[in-house]
């Protein structure tokens, strides 16, 4: 029996996929961390960064945690900030849903949006952040997590890779994770270190993030990409794959389609990056893929047919089945 729900979070499941792909010639597993109680990997860095946080002190009772988050981080460390009964504002632009503002709120969250876009990048990201730090600086007993920078961010996955070589008995050869904060790269690149395994991994980024370069572009796909670098970043963490919001998309539609698994677009992307490069995956190899929360949040925008239409125009076609002819040339980095 455990303790309080937070003694939930980790442990998720590990799943082998055999319809998605079938054709392939090496094992293909997805990691599923939207079974975490919050409904996303985003739940151990909250955990790790607030619990860490009471432990030395920078957080008491009379504490304000102080976050931005495009949902999330946002949700996870709502469910965190609840538990401990800690007062928590989380930071929002236009582009969160009105399910993730609601979730919000239920769990006693205080919703901060920032309407305008930085007037110097033009990214909601930057006004975000320095809306954060006007409240932290009015804010008596504020505490900013700062996600982007927090190595407890990162330190929380050292156990979800972990788990993944744990249930995969050490044998994992290929490792195919979204980026934003890099917290989860970086942290399952640090124990893969730690443990001197020789696991490849991709960071599968989006077209228009900066985080490995490139030019900054309007992005569609919360939580996928990033307009500025992270602190968290380190540029040997791994190689990059780049994807389109419209591959997100047919990655997510595909994979319900075929493996009745509803995830998040950045995990859509994941999908959707194996496939660019599968016919360099070694034979029986076992490649692990991380889908990073649950697509119930995307309802109104990857799920309906009216948005993706709006967007896109009409790509029913695409998520038939992987033999269907993609229109998305491949883009590494």
């Amino acid at each position: 029996m455990r303790e309080g729900i937070l003694s939930v979070i980790g442990g998720t499941p590990l799943v082998r996929l055999t319809r998605l792909l079938p054709k392939i010639d090496f094992r293909l597993f997805a990691k599923l961390e939207s079974l975490n109680p919050g409904g996303s990997t985003k739940d151990r860095p909250a955990l790790s960064i607030i619990r860490h946080g009471i432990e030395t002190g920078y957080i008491t009772p009379q504490s304000v945690v102080i976050e931005s988050s495009s949902g999330n981080m946002g949700l996870g460390l709502a469910q965190a900030c609840c538990y401990y009964g800690l007062r928590f504002i989380c930071v929002v632009d236009p582009k969160a849903t009105q399910m993730n503002i609601e979730l919000l709120r239920a769990y006693g969250a205080e919703v901060d949006i920032v309407a305008e876009p930085d007037a110097e990048t033009g990214e909601y990201l930057k006004a975000r952040i320095n809306r954060v730090k006007f409240l932290i600086s009015t804010i008596k007993h504020s505490f900013w997590p700062n996600q982007y920078a927090n190595v407890y961010n990162s330190i929380a996955h050292h156990g979800t890779m972990d788990e993944i070589v744990r249930t995969l008995e050490g044998r994992v050869d290929y490792l195919f994770c979204a980026t934003s904060t890099c917290g989860t790269l970086r942290g399952c690149a640090e124990y893969l270190r730690a443990h001197s395994l020789r696991t490849k991994i991709f960071a599968v980024d989006a077209l228009g993030s900066v985080i490995f370069g490139g030019p900054s572009a309007k992005r569609l796909i919360p939580g996928h990409g990033a307009s500025i670098r992270p602190q968290l970043y380190e540029p040997d963490l791994a190689q990059c794959i780049r994807v389109s919001d419209l591959e997100c998309v047919v990655g997510c539609r595909r994979l319900v389609r075929q493996e009745a698994i509803l995830v998040g677009g950045s995990s859509g992307g994941v999908v959707m990056a194996v496939e660019q490069i599968m016919e360099a995956i070694n034979p029986d190899a076992n490649c692990v893929l991380i889908f990073p929360d649950r697509g119930e949040r995307y309802l109104d925008t990857i799920y309906s047919d009216a948005w993706v239409e709006k967007h896109f125009g009409d790509i029913s076609h695409m998520w038939l089945s992987h033999e269907e002819s993609r229109q998305c040339a491949p883009a590494t980095c």
